[in-house]
């Protein structure tokens, strides 16, 4: 096989930054409660007229600087998100053109918080198989627009960003020993946006007071059981695939979907919080841009450096999950 690494990264998140102490000056909670529950004192929130393809635009550009590419030698392009600029075109489509990557061909991945992972595995995958040689792999979201600033439990959680990787056969830059990626679609209602598809269209005002266009969360305590499960087992997975243990491992970076999960999987794996790269206070939730943004920040604080194993993971709607086991 190939061997496929990664010779940059990139990320962006909005200047703009929402406290729970702003929160709490239209629900009725505090950052006492939030932080208690979710890990989170804040989260960046995007500009009124910034599109996921433009926070997108700046964390490509990063990538391919650190990388030492141009637009033209990209040849693949996907994004990963749950909040592209349109349904039609894709928001990769948009990407493409904002970046100038004229000899590239793009499409969305559409796999909730376990997104950017996904996209690794497809470029990964086309990559090893002679289909394509470099790879712009990116997830981003603006998640403050998806959900209702009304739902205290909800609301809380959630932050825009985008981050990004350059993909390529390599004998140099970080190796991508395998990836992994699993769903399970029977627990799709547990992170769920009912609207907009094709079962709720033509949207309706009945649809829209409803609420049926926002993100919604359904039965949370039974989600973190199941995350926290998931989480363990594409970590196990990845490793016992590439012949090392989780004692191997040098960095975790996992979705940063809740504090509390992140210390169950840690618990539950056997491993040090020490070892556990972590965005979620500053950040929250970016579903799909957390694991690349974490990633790109580790890079370049020096948490990660040549020849430490670094191991990311997933667990997010539809239901899916999945794991990369890369050594830098």
């Amino acid at each position: 096989m190939k061997r496929v690494g990664i010779i940059g990264t990139g990320s962006y998140v909005p200047e703009k930054v929402m406290t729970n102490f702003d929160i709490q000056k239209f629900l009725d909670t505090s950052d006492e409660w939030i932080y208690t529950r979710t890990g989170i004192k804040e989260r960046r929130i995007a500009d009124k007229d910034a599109a996921t393809s433009d926070l997108c635009v700046e964390a490509c550009n990063r990538a391919m600087e650190m990388a030492g590419v141009k637009p033209d030698d990209i040849d693949l392009v996907i994004l990963g998100t749950i909040t592209p600029d349109t349904h039609c075109p894709a928001g990769a489509n948009w990407l493409e053109a904002k970046l100038k990557c004229r000899k590239a061909v793009s499409f969305d991945v559409t796999a909730a918080c376990s997104g950017f992972i996904f996209c690794l595995h497809v470029a990964e995958k086309m990559i090893q198989a002679g289909a394509n040689k470099m790879a712009l792999v990116v997830a981003g979201e603006i998640m403050s627009r998806v959900v209702n600033w009304q739902e205290r439990e909800s609301c809380i959680l959630w932050g825009d960003g985008a981050g990004a990787a350059i993909i390529t056969e390599t004998d140099k830059g970080a190796h991508i020993l395998s990836t992994h990626i699993h769903t399970d679609g029977t627990g799709g209602e547990t992170l769920l946006m009912p609207g907009g598809g094709s079962k709720t269209t033509p949207i309706s005002h009945e649809s829209v007071d409803k609420g049926l266009h926002f993100l919604k969360m359904i039965e949370a305590n039974k989600s973190f059981k199941v995350a926290v499960n998931r989480f363990v087992e594409a970590c196990e997975e990845a490793v016992k695939k590439n012949g090392y243990k989780i004692d191997d491992v040098d960095v975790i970076i996992p979705h940063q979907a809740n504090l509390r999960i992140i210390q169950g999987m840690a618990k539950k794996l056997g491993t040090p919080m020490e070892k556990v790269y972590m965005t979620i206070e500053k950040y929250g939730n970016i579903s799909s841009a957390t694991v690349p943004i974490a990633l790109d920040e580790a890079v370049r604080d020096g948490t990660i450096t040549k020849g430490k194993l670094v191991l990311l993971t997933a667990f997010g709607g539809g239901l899916t999950w999945a794991s990369s086991l890369i050594k830098w």
